[in-house]
């Protein structure tokens, strides 16, 4: 007799999870949104599948170059001025990690799960169960200033020595003659070779058409109240479309997730990190490598049939306006490096509240208090490059098995 899984939020973890949970048939699925399927941050995010994001936000220096940065008056870096104990809190256990032996350790607790995602997204391409604009043309980071170009070669041999992720250094004229969209006054690159990337809304597209040709039921505009809890156990979900029961949860409510955590008997470390994305036609002259500019903090995603500029860090709460003023550092953090930053007409401004931990690591794990209810979120800046992996971990999860990488690291407390 199959079991039920109800699994609260529609984004690409729960798609994940929903996926290697009707893998083989075994489980009945439902996942319920708030919103719509795939509506929030897994709709307009620059779709980086990358395992060289290895190392954590938190990292030597972090604090210091975060505050200078701000001083600048046009940082993509922001914190809204408020009085709000959570995201101080937050904050003073970032600024305890910015070391490198913390560093190094979620570093390590990540790298399986990025290479098990990217290996399962690759399965899933060429057995066509997912139509998602797939490319595997790397990564670039383009630098103006040969200090800073120069400054990153240490965290590259850290990358290479210790993750086997490094980078290949090009001069300007190499880097040029790679992306010949780039403008010929850079100082120069990084070019990770083993990068991917898709088209976030595609993929999502497609992975819904698959999960609900597998039978998987999807309910949008429906939110999550509270479980019905006995023994221990979580036996039914009450939403705003009644109570639904079920034999085993599943949380993958990305930020929002600390609005619900007087559930599920403990704390949650998430602060909801806003990022803008502008999407767009492809200019003229239009990259075919993503891009990364880590001075301006702006990234680029070359698409097949769009081009999109995203990135920024915004501290302020639940805001669901969109700030003129944070889309025009993303205009302005292109134009630098490229011939032709923009195109016109702009086909979509976008915002997205990215689920951001304060070691970079994300919770994947029984509830304390419900020991059939799993959470999995605080994906930060990696939901995409780490979706399959803990897709493939939460099943293994809830079967009681072996599970094919170490989630100790993910484990709520």
């Amino acid at each position: 007799m199959k079991r039920s899984a109800l699994i609260i939020g529609g984004g690409v973890i729960g798609a994940a999870c929903a996926h290697y949970l009707s893998a083989d048939d075994a489980w009945e699925v439902t996942i319920i949104d708030q919103g719509r399927f795939a509506g929030a941050c897994s709709h307009g995010n620059c779709g980086f599948i990358c395992p060289s994001h290895v190392l954590p936000l938190a990292e030597p220096g972090a604090i210091r170059k975060t505050f200078k940065a701000m001083l600048s008056g046009n940082s993509a870096f922001r914190v809204k001025p408020r009085f709000d104990l959570a995201l101080w809190s937050w904050l003073l256990k970032f600024a305890r990690r910015c070391n490198h032996h913390d560093m190094m350790s979620a570093g390590r607790a990540l790298q399986p799960l990025l290479e098990s995602s990217i290996a399962l997204y690759r399965g899933l391409v060429e057995r066509a169960e997912l139509d998602c604009q797939w490319q595997e043309k790397g990564l670039l980071f383009a630098y103006r200033d040969a200090a800073q170009l120069d400054a990153y070669a240490p965290t590259n041999r850290l990358l290479a020595d210790e993750f086997h992720h490094g980078a290949e250094r090009l001069d300007a004229r190499a880097a040029v003659e790679l992306e010949p969209a780039l403008k010929p006054d850079i100082a120069g690159a990084w070019y990770f070779r083993d990068d991917a990337h898709v088209r976030p809304d595609r993929l999502m597209a497609s992975w819904r058409a698959l999960l609900e040709a597998r039978g998987v039921k999807i309910i949008e505009q429906c939110s999550f109240r509270s479980f019905e809890a006995r023994g221990g156990r979580a036996a039914a979900a009450e939403t705003t479309n009644g109570v639904i029961n079920a034999d085993a949860f599943i949380l993958a409510t990305g930020a929002w997730t600390p609005l619900l955590q007087q559930h599920l008997g403990c704390k949650i470390p998430i602060q909801p990190g806003k990022g803008y994305s502008l999407t767009m036609p492809r200019p003229a002259r239009c990259p075919a490598i993503p891009l990364i500019f880590p001075e301006t903090k702006v990234a680029i995603t070359p698409m097949h049939d769009a081009y999109r500029i995203g990135s920024t860090m915004e501290f302020a709460g639940y805001d669901c306006s969109i700030d003129p003023q944070r889309l025009q550092l993303l205009r302005d953090g292109a134009a630098p490096y490229l011939h032709e930053p923009l195109a016109e007409p702009v086909e979509e401004q976008w915002y997205g509240w990215r689920p951001m931990t304060p070691d970079s690591l994300p919770i994947i794990g029984f509830a304390p208090k419900l020991e059939n209810v799993v959470i999995a979120a605080g994906h930060n800046m990696i939901g995409m490059s780490t979706a399959p992996a803990t897709g493939k971990l939460v099943a293994e999860m809830l079967a009681g098995g072996a599970t094919h990488i170490d989630a100790a690291a993910f484990r709520v407390r």
